[in-house]
Order: C-alpha cells, then structure tokens, then sequence
C-alpha cells in the first residue's frame, strides 16, 4: 500500500485531532474539510467509532494497516495492558524517539532522517525507521552539523520524561518506558482493541 501524501491539516480537521501535536491543524477551523464540513454533525456507530480511534493513532505514528496490526499483536502477547503495552512499541520505534528528542519537527521529517542514514542505535547505523528501540538505547545523529537537525532543537522541542537529550552532543537516551498519563490522551485504546477484537 503507498503511503498518503496529501494534506495531513485536512486528516486532523477530519478526525477533530491534531496528528501533528501542535494543535494549530484545528485551531483556526475546527470542524471537518470539504464545503460541508460544519454540517456533518452525525453521530458514528459503534463501529465507526471504533475505526476512527484505530486510524488517529495509526496516522499520530504515520504507521501503515499492515505494520499496526502486526504491531498490535505483539502487544497482545504482552504481559502488561493491551492498550498501554501497544503505545509503548508505537512510542519505541525509532523514527517516534527521533522526532521526541526533537532532532526533527515532524515524524516524517524523522522517518527521512533515519532512512538517509544520518541515524545510529548505539553506535552503530540504522536506516529502517520501524526499529524498535529499548530501553537505555542511545540515540545519535551521525553527522552534528545537520542544518535541518540544527534548526530543530532551536525550535525549543518538548522533550517527554522517560527520554533524556543533550543538544549539544545530539544524541539521547530512550531512559524508561513511558506511562499511559505521558502519552496522547485524547485517544481511546479501548476502542482499538475492541475494533481488532471484532476482526479477529
């Protein structure tokens, strides 16, 4: 399946969500794209519902139905909560921990990054975006005069708690595993597994 390159404003507004963090997608229009957009006011079934969760967190991630699903089963085998247990793979993939330290501005921007080869895992170069990363793993970018990377970290980046960065170096650590109240809150885990519980 190819990968979307349309406007993600226009997935946020659809979704009522902003897939960038940043909240400026819905913030001058919040209400759907289109010449109707302020008139589609129906409510979801249970199963629309359901889906519309599924594809907000697939496209926070920028992950494609393939990858989710199989990701989501490797959640399932886990001994910690579904819903918790999946956010945490999502969160260890090594384009999410390079877009978190701030090295890029976007997951995309991240996910270029890893496969132009300017990334490494502990020293040693990673050019698959969907790497799953543990914990204590030491994130760098190769090269430390990346206009694009330079131009990031000035931007301020949010850092989240369970990683730790130094610009200067520009490098981090994935330090620990991150808890449900660290993560989007405004996404039902629940109602993704209830949807793969249906199709399964």
């Amino acid at each position: 399946m190819s990968r979307y390159t349309g406007s993600v404003w226009k997935k946020s507004r659809r979704f009522g969500f902003s897939i960038l963090e940043s909240g400026d997608e819905t913030k001058k229009r919040p209400y759907g794209p289109g010449q109707h957009g302020q008139d589609r006011k129906r409510k979801p079934s249970e199963y629309g519902a359901q889906l519309i969760e599924k594809q907000k967190l697939r496209e926070l991630y920028g992950v494609n139905e393939r990858q989710f699903r199989r990701l989501f089963l490797l959640a399932k085998k886990e001994k910690t909560v579904t819903g918790l247990a999946f956010f945490r793979i999502l969160e260890s993939r090594l384009d999410n921990l390079v877009y978190r330290m701030g090295f890029a501005r976007t997951r995309a921007a991240a996910r270029q990054l890893v496969n132009h080869g300017h990334v490494a895992v502990n020293g040693k170069k990673v050019d698959i975006p969907s790497y799953l990363c543990a914990v204590n793993d030491v994130i760098s970018i190769r090269s430390t005069d990346l206009k694009v990377v330079k131009e990031s970290l000035e931007g301020k980046p949010n850092i989240p708690a369970y990683i730790t960065v130094n610009p200067e170096k520009m490098q981090g650590v994935f330090a620990r595993l991150p808890e449900r109240n660290e993560l989007p809150l405004q996404i039902s885990e629940a109602q993704i597994i209830e949807y793969y519980n249906r199709l399964m």
